[in-house]
């Protein structure tokens, strides 16, 4: 085993709160393995990515590791540039979406051993209007529910916040017809999302021909609005059916434009990253992430 020496972990305490406790787990495994860990503590929004870029600068870590939600990781890569440090992921968010594509289990012990002995491996992230994002950002529905959840039933509720937003989203909006265009091929739809990761929400399958490691994005469409399309679209990704599910379509796609009511919103990782008009492109540096150590 190479572990390690130098670990900076970039910590959002908002997203954190409640897993405190895990984070001080992971600290106290990698100082033990012999590991000289860093904690650098965000206050607010943008200086996750301001201590990533700052850490990085330094050239003195070997892993620089955000420890929150999936839109403290975004924050992160963010700041990671070409020749940046590997990016390691301590998960304490509501979903953890991005742990769960790279298969990192909760534990301290297995955070604290990819953080240590992790496998590196290039992953091929999109840009949404010039913002990275590791697993998908899209406009429609979902977006819309993004930007109106409030923070505080977020940190109330986790997971449940969102669905509570859904049901109220999926009678208010009027779902508006987008304009997206893929890879010069003009369709129409009420929500379009593109996909570099497998997973919405947590465990549930969305776009199951997406890969980190390809540098092409999985774009679902849905092609009908109101509460009813809404329901059953729900209850299929819970179930596991979205792909088979009349009205969603997967297509595969490197330049994306999405048109539309000039400055609804986007979201990117379950955050609000961009207004349209998007365009949505593969970023052309691939970014370096730890992945669980293979099993012996």
């Amino acid at each position: 085993m190479s572990p390690a020496r130098r670990v900076l972990i970039v910590f959002n305490p908002t997203s954190g709160s409640r897993r405190r406790g895990r984070l001080h787990r992971v600290i106290r495994a990698l100082e033990e393995a012999g590991a000289a860990v860093d904690l650098r503590v965000t206050e607010k929004p943008g200086d996750a990515e301001a201590l990533a870029r700052e850490g990085a600068g330094e050239g003195c870590y070997d892993v620089i590791a955000a420890a929150g939600g999936d839109g403290t990781i975004d924050e992160v890569a963010n700041g990671l540039g070409a020749d940046a440090p590997p990016l390691g992921v301590v998960p304490l968010g509501t979903a953890n979406v991005f742990a769960a594509e790279i298969g990192l289990a909760r534990g301290a012990g297995a955070i604290a051993r990819t953080l240590l002995d992790g496998e590196r491996r290039a992953i091929h992230c999109g840009r949404a209007n010039g913002r990275r994002f590791l697993i998908m950002a899209g406009a429609g529905l979902d977006a819309e529910v993004v930007a109106a959840l409030d923070p505080n039933l977020k940190r109330c509720l986790g997971k449940f916040s969102y669905i509570i937003e859904t049901a109220r989203q999926m009678f208010r909006y009027d779902y508006p017809v987008l304009d997206v265009t893929l890879d010069g091929r003009v369709t129409r739809a009420v929500t379009a999302v593109a996909c570099k990761g497998r997973r919405y929400g947590g465990p549930y399958l969305f776009a199951p021909g997406a890969d980190l490691a390809r540098p092409e994005f999985e774009v679902v469409l849905f092609d009908k609005g109101g509460a009813l399309p809404v329901a059953l679209y729900g209850t299929a990704l819970v179930l596991g059916l979205l792909p088979r599910v009349p009205g969603v379509r997967h297509i595969a796609a490197r330049s994306i434009t999405v048109e539309g009511p000039s400055g609804a919103p986007v979201q990117g990782d379950g955050d609000l990253i961009a207004r349209l008009p998007l365009a949505i492109a593969i970023d052309p540096v691939p970014l370096t992430v730890l992945y669980p150590p293979p099993v012996p």
